[in-house]
């Protein structure tokens, strides 16, 4: 054997809890979109970590939560299946939340894994200690993790030592994938992801639930060094749309912007961005309409 590790991670938890926040700081890049709306991650992402210890693949999934529409159900099946797919599981927990039903639902799902499981509680840069050490005794007596870790992930406070423990725990090998590349998904998705990180930013209430982006046309330009995107914004109501158009175009606008000066970042090139708005009666529930969305995901291999 190489002494090197390789293998996959699944980042699971409770909604808010930080997952892609943690994965973003490992990768060094902004995978996954941040919010601090529920639900933000809707698919399972993958980033991919390599160092001079080998290869750690990471499954940064959506939040657990009682689903309410087909999209949920779709959520939290795509966090189930991480747990059972990943050599090794980190569980995330926001250690501001005092410890619920939904906690002790996490407790079940892991208790039927058979993998090695790890606890980050995230946040504890706001926590004081003397409320810090009750959560760990509660998840050290669950006997389910190898290791409790007290991380930030915002600020990088104990987020090495979880490394060292997540890259150990993984099995010897060698690297499955290129060295140079830190995720699979297509530029298509990304680019989806990002101009719905611009709804979630700008909008409140209901919105973030009820919207999703589907990328309509990507023609490459390469003798102008120009990426043409024509997406629409799906909503449920009238209403809704209203707001996401704004006064004059005001908010569609300010999207737009936003967005393409983030997609020419992810891109390196000039990017023409066009948004409108659609509006899809009950999308959340059209199997027709989340399968759409889910087309530029991933290679069909993984």
């Amino acid at each position: 054997m190489s002494g090197r590790h390789a293998g996959t991670v699944a980042l699971v938890g409770r909604p808010n809890a930080g997952k892609s926040t943690l994965m973003n700081r490992y990768l060094g890049e902004k995978l996954a979109i941040v919010s601090d709306k529920p639900q933000t991650t809707r698919h399972r992402l993958v980033g991919i970590l390599s160092t001079d210890l080998g290869q750690m693949v990471f499954y940064d999934t959506p939040g657990v939560h009682k689903p309410l529409h087909q999209l949920n159900r779709r959520m939290v099946q795509y966090a189930i299946d991480a747990l059972n797919d990943a050599d090794v599981v980190c569980l995330l927990v926001d250690a501001t939340k005092k410890f619920a039903g939904g906690d002790a639902h996490m407790f079940e799902l892991l208790g039927r894994t058979k993998v090695r499981r790890f606890a980050a509680l995230n946040k504890v840069d706001v926590v004081a200690k003397p409320k810090l050490l009750p959560l760990i005794e509660r998840y050290a007596a669950s006997g389910l993790f190898e290791e409790i870790v007290p991380i930030s992930a915002l600020d990088g406070g104990g987020c090495d030592l979880l490394l060292e423990f997540l890259f150990a725990a993984l099995p010897e090998g060698e690297p499955q994938y290129d060295a140079a590349l830190f995720t699979l998904h297509s530029e298509r998705f990304l680019a989806a992801e990002l101009i719905r990180e611009k709804v979630l930013l700008e909008t409140r209430d209901e919105l973030p639930y009820t919207t999703a982006v589907v990328i309509e046309m990507w023609g490459d330009d390469e003798a102008k060094d120009l990426t043409r995107i024509h997406a629409s914004l799906l909503v449920e109501k009238p209403g809704q749309k209203a707001i996401l158009i704004g006064r004059g175009g005001a908010t569609i606008k300010k999207l737009g912007i936003a967005a393409r000066l983030d997609l020419e970042q992810l891109l390196g090139r000039r990017v023409y961005l066009d948004l409108n708005v659609r509006c899809e009666p009950h999308w959340r529930e059209s199997k027709r309409l989340l399968s759409d969305l889910d087309r530029d995901l991933l290679p069909h291999s993984l």
